[in-house]
């Protein structure tokens, strides 16, 4: 049982500990099938959900300082030290900032598909979409992907927000997310790292090959706040690079890690 203020997460296997971000409007299971992968190489898997994500408690502070300390306090709790720490997208961005203020907890850092610059505001169709959803009038998630397709045309990315859906106990469906409070610091997801930030441990970035999230633009950036990196192109993929290519993109990750 998760106490309020607490993380949820689920831990895979023994071994060194090894933590995994999930990104905006994502949660724990999106890494399941990695998670369980990496368990196996040795490691103790970590896969959070953040506050206002997944099983996680609701709050109406949201920004990546928060969600830095909300992560510390479960390294504390679980008394992990030297863990290797993996971050998709908003995962990324509070995986850089969390290594750059406590660079005494990890060992290897991952990023996953994100920049340490500034992103302007990119999802207002998913959370209209998602604002959109009439619970009333919905008796199966075949209903709710038919309301999201008016908003969201790409298959892959509404059964990725509609993992986001469960069953209520009084038999209604639900969003786990805190949507309001999602959308009213919508602004903060696209935060820069803090100028001054650095972290001189061994980095890793991956790319999707069709993503824009990570350009030649960024490289000289990246290389500022993390000096002891590099980046990878995964082939065949775009944002979701982990899902999209996971073979390629495991074997990257357990290369960085040998």
């Amino acid at each position: 049982m998760t106490r309020k203020e607490e993380l949820y997460s689920n831990i895979i296997g023994e071994g060194n500990p090894f933590v995994i971000l999930h990104g905006f409007l994502g949660m724990s299971d999106n890494w399941k099938t990695l998670g369980t992968k990496f368990s196996k190489s040795n490691y103790q898997v970590h896969l959070i959900d953040q506050r206002n994500h997944g099983r996680s408690f609701h709050s109406d502070n949201f920004n990546y300082e928060v969600l830095v300390e909300d992560l510390k306090n479960y390294c504390d709790r679980n008394d992990l030290k030297n863990i290797v720490l993996l971050g998709h997208s908003m995962g990324g961005k509070v995986a850089m900032l969390f290594a750059a203020t406590y660079p005494e907890l990890v060992s290897k850092l991952i990023i996953a598909d994100i920049s340490p610059r500034y992103y302007p505001v990119h999802h207002d169709l998913i959370l209209e979409g998602l604002s959109s959803l009439d619970f009333e009038n919905m008796e199966s998630r075949g209903d709710a992907d038919d309301q999201l397709e008016k908003y969201i045309s790409n298959f892959g990315i509404r059964q990725f927000l509609l993992k986001n859906l469960y069953w209520t106990e009084s038999k209604n469906l639900a969003l786990r997310i805190n949507l309001e409070v999602l959308k009213s610091n919508i602004e903060e997801i696209g935060e820069p790292l803090p100028i001054h930030a650095q972290f001189k441990g061994e980095t890793l970035f991956l790319r999707g090959d069709r993503s824009e999230y990570i350009g030649a633009q960024d490289e000289t950036l990246i290389k500022n706040h993390f000096p002891n990196s590099k980046i990878i192109t995964i082939p065949k993929s775009g944002h979701w690079l982990h899902a999209e290519n996971p073979k390629v993109f495991y074997n990257e990750v357990m290369s960085f890690l040998a």
